[in-house]
């Protein structure tokens, strides 16, 4: 994003001004994230959750890359090697802990900063790569937590990953042997161990370069804002540096507070007992489930229980893929003029009494036993969670009324209601 007001980078002394000829590595810092960065002056703390996802990825590659160091990938010892790391590597038990709960920290935050987009409607132009960069990061990180959860090689990690695998069997012709060429075999073993942990290895530095785009893709247009009303002028912005990275600050000490609770009173609180126990072939936990940030697509796949067409398995992940694909196609789905959805009263009370209440009750049913009623209760959820979407959310935006937006970003801050307009009037009244 170029404004003519943005400050410019001036090199001071003779190294720095070699250095911005040569390799102009602190001018590009400077307008990433310094005072050359000219943002919306009323970004609100739920604008925190992009910074802390940076963060709580560089804390998982660097725990990652130190437990690599100990860690076995074979099926006979996964599970001591784990163990050993524990109890005879120095701070071994530290590092394990902060990476166990780094993973749900850092999902803690995308679907904080997911919901964040879908109430804002950050997915509309000129922001809508950005966006699909995103949910092209939330698959990434969703596959390298699903491989991660399988290198402990307990009870859990086992039965999880001949149950997840096992869903490609449903794909008609190829399934079967794409199963068979994922595990390296017909079960999970050696093969799949191996090539579960290089794959983890390897991902999250994919997953860093896409966030590389991602931020590249958030600087041609700029920060989205609460009102949604783009920038207009000088007034509207301040630089990043000093006062959002003091504001993201604040909110990064917050997210450590509660990180660091978790690590160091309630480790385990959020891993399932069955996972302490080494890995069985022969014998099945009485209720397999995987860790809790998959829950909600977890019970979108157990949602099917009858052959339609085609057989219920297929079309429960269908269903589970689907329910993350159709983030893709928000930009075109909602047509509204207006982003806020403080100023979109019916989008309102759909996200916050049907979008948020379907996601928890998705959420309670995926750990739930599948059983009634919750399997009941999960296609009742399910049903509504692509209804909101697919039919829903284009009807709203086509009916609704928006409320009067602000004429700038200055006035949404300091007060006057003089030049309030509606919808795209606020676009083309500057």
């Amino acid at each position: 994003m170029s404004f003519p007001w943005a400050k410019q980078y001036e090199p001071k002394t003779g190294f720095t001004k070699w250095m911005d000829e040569k390799l102009p590595l602190p001018r590009f810092v400077y307008n990433a994230v310094g005072a050359g960065y000219p943002v919306p002056r009323n970004l609100s703390y739920m604008w925190n959750f992009g910074v802390l996802a940076g963060f709580c990825l560089v804390l998982q590659i660097v725990t990652g890359v130190v437990l690599a160091m100990h860690y076995a990938a074979n099926a006979g010892v996964a599970f001591d090697s784990v163990e050993h790391i524990m109890r005879d590597v120095n701070w071994g038990w530290a590092i394990r802990y902060a990476h166990a709960n780094g993973a749900s920290a850092f999902f803690v935050v995308l679907y904080l900063h997911i919901f964040r987009g879908f109430f804002y409607s950050s997915y509309k132009a000129p922001r809508e790569m950005i966006w699909l960069i995103g949910v092209v990061i939330f698959l990434l990180t969703m596959a390298t937590a699903f491989m991660g959860y399988v290198l402990p090689w307990g009870q859990m990690s086992f039965w999880g990953a001949k149950v997840i695998t096992g869903l490609f069997g449903a794909i008609p012709l190829v399934g079967e042997p794409l199963q068979v060429w994922l595990l390296g075999g017909y079960a999970p073993d050696n093969a799949a161990l191996n090539r579960f942990f290089s794959l983890h290895f390897l991902l999250p530095f994919v997953i860093a370069g896409v966030v590389i785009l991602h931020i590249w893709a958030l600087h041609i247009p700029g920060s989205s804002n609460p009102t949604g009303v783009e920038v207009k002028s000088e007034s509207d912005t301040v630089p990043f540096h000093p006062y959002y990275t003091a504001k993201d600050g604040f909110g990064l000490g917050v997210f450590l507070l509660v990180y660091c609770a978790f690590v160091f009173f309630m480790p385990n609180a959020l891993g399932h007992p069955d996972n302490y126990i080494p890995a069985n072939p022969l014998s099945t936990p009485a209720h397999i489930v995987p860790e809790w940030y998959f829950y909600p697509f977890y019970a979108i796949l157990r949602a099917f229980t009858f052959d339609f067409i085609l057989p219920a398995k297929l079309w429960g992940v269908l269903a589970m893929f689907a329910a993350i694909l159709v983030w893709f196609f928000l930009p075109w789905l909602d047509k509204s003029p207006v982003r806020s959805g403080h100023y979109r009263p019916l989008f309102r009370k759909f996200f916050w009494f049907g979008l948020v209440p379907c996601m928890a009750v998705l959420f309670y049913c995926g750990g739930a036993p599948a059983e009634e009623p919750y399997v009941m209760i999960s296609q009742i959820a399910t049903a509504y969670y692509f209804l909101h979407f697919l039919v829903f959310l284009p009807i709203i935006s086509s009916i609704e009324k928006p409320e009067p937006l602000p004429f700038s970003i200055t006035e949404a801050v300091l007060g006057s209601d003089d030049k309030a307009v509606l919808g795209k009037d606020a676009e083309t009244a500057a």
